[in-house]
């Protein structure tokens, strides 16, 4: 089995909202020694102070998370400008985590580095990996991609880029008692480890297909050779290009899409710069969804997964959710939570993040990628796990 204690704390004061976290995990856990923990915080917070109440408390623990966009419990739902920890201990199961630093300067060494810090005390394979990389000095994709070649292609990678609030200045991660920027900190599950997972956005294509014939890191200069801006005032008119209709980005023809969110525009240049990099030649397509969409789809994600659990039934749960649906979701927010506890056969924990991108598999074939405007549902458990029909 696996024991999982959630801490929650609005407070806005550093000192008092971790010890009020630590004093519900504290609760929980009784005489369980927790073996790993996941930590999501607000931007303002003393993160290096929070990291060194939970060592105090919990020194032999492996430890990652980072600074996002709002944070999910069991305890509190969702919020803005608050912590959440998750604490896990199992006697099937083994945790480790690593962490790579100066990611945009080298990021295959960094991530070699992070795996193979985590990798070196596991006993067992690697079953599993959460991560909670940087999102602005690096294209988070490549960030997925230098870490699934490092992992091979058998170990599924889960998670979210951290945040900042909108602000796009600086992020932050954490690992052990250390607070980073520009770094990729890993967790890996070895062992009995039995999960399930759906990775869901609500959005629909509403436009016909473009061709991006320039492209430059997260800016996307021009589809069809005209401007990008074009190709949205095609479809929108006057509308700027927002949140609210990201672009459908196809491998080919007829392959499943990833979603990528707009975060600015140059009217002059008519460029469009997104929360990562569409490469040229890729196949676009505007899409829209509307908040009872947006809101369906956190449920179909969650019930993917619940359908699709290999074992007997899950102990505990991660949501990485997308910065943007909570933007557009509003007042709203909330019901992405309701949804999800409605939906639960029993009460289990479970913590989450919105994030400036979330990391799943397409498929249970597929590697991991980044996705964005998308909520992914992680399922956990102890227990043999094996291929899954899908």
């Amino acid at each position: 089995m696996i024991k999982t204690a959630i801490g929650h704390s609005e407070d806005p004061d550093s000192l008092a909202a971790i010890d009020e976290v630590l004093a519900q995990c504290h609760a929980t856990l009784a005489d369980y020694p927790p073996q790993a923990g996941i930590l999501f915080a607000g931007i303002d917070f003393e993160h290096e102070l929070l990291l060194q109440r939970i060592h105090q408390s919990f020194p032999d623990i492996a430890l990652i998370g980072g600074t996002t966009d709002g944070e999910i419990s069991s305890q509190l739902g969702c919020q803005q400008d608050s912590i959440t920890l998750m604490l896990l201990c199992s006697d099937r199961i083994q945790f480790s985590a690593g962490i790579g630093i100066h990611l945009s300067q080298n990021p295959q060494t960094a991530v070699q580095q992070a795996v193979q810090q985590a990798q070196a005390p596991l006993s067992e394979t690697a079953r599993l990996c959460l991560t909670t990389p940087e999102s602005l000095t690096i294209a988070p994709q490549t960030v997925v991609e230098h870490l699934q070649q490092a992992l091979g292609p058998h170990i599924p990678i889960f998670g979210g880029a951290t945040g900042d609030q909108w602000r796009f200045q600086q992020t932050y991660q954490f690992c052990g008692t250390q607070v980073f920027s520009d770094a990729v900190p890993i967790l890996l599950l070895a062992g009995d480890v039995c999960f399930s997972y759906g990775a869901v956005s609500g959005w629909t294509p509403i436009s016909q297909a473009g061709i991006v014939t320039k492209s430059h890191g997260p800016t996307l200069y021009e589809i069809d050779g005209q401007p990008a801006l074009e190709f949205y005032r095609r479809y929108l008119g006057n509308l700027p290009p927002s949140g609210e209709y990201p672009l459908a980005v196809f491998a080919t023809e007829g392959s499943d899409f990833c979603l990528q969110g707009c975060v600015t525009y140059d009217p002059e240049l008519g460029s469009v710069t997104f929360f990562d990099h569409i490469p040229e030649q890729a196949i676009v397509k505007l899409t829209k969804a509307s908040r009872d969409e947006i809101l369906a789809a956190s449920r179909t994600s969650f019930m993917h997964a619940l359908e699709t659990y290999p074992g007997t039934e899950p102990e505990v749960a991660l949501f990485f959710s997308c910065g943007a649906r909570r933007y557009l979701l509003g007042t709203r927010t909330q019901e992405e939570h309701q949804l999800i506890h409605t939906c639960l056969p029993h009460p289990i924990p479970y913590i989450g993040l919105y994030s400036y991108g979330e990391i799943a598999p397409a498929d249970y074939n597929s590697a991991s990628r980044i996705h964005n405007m998308t909520f992914v549902t992680l399922l956990l458990g102890s227990g043999s796990n094996y291929p899954i029909d899908s």
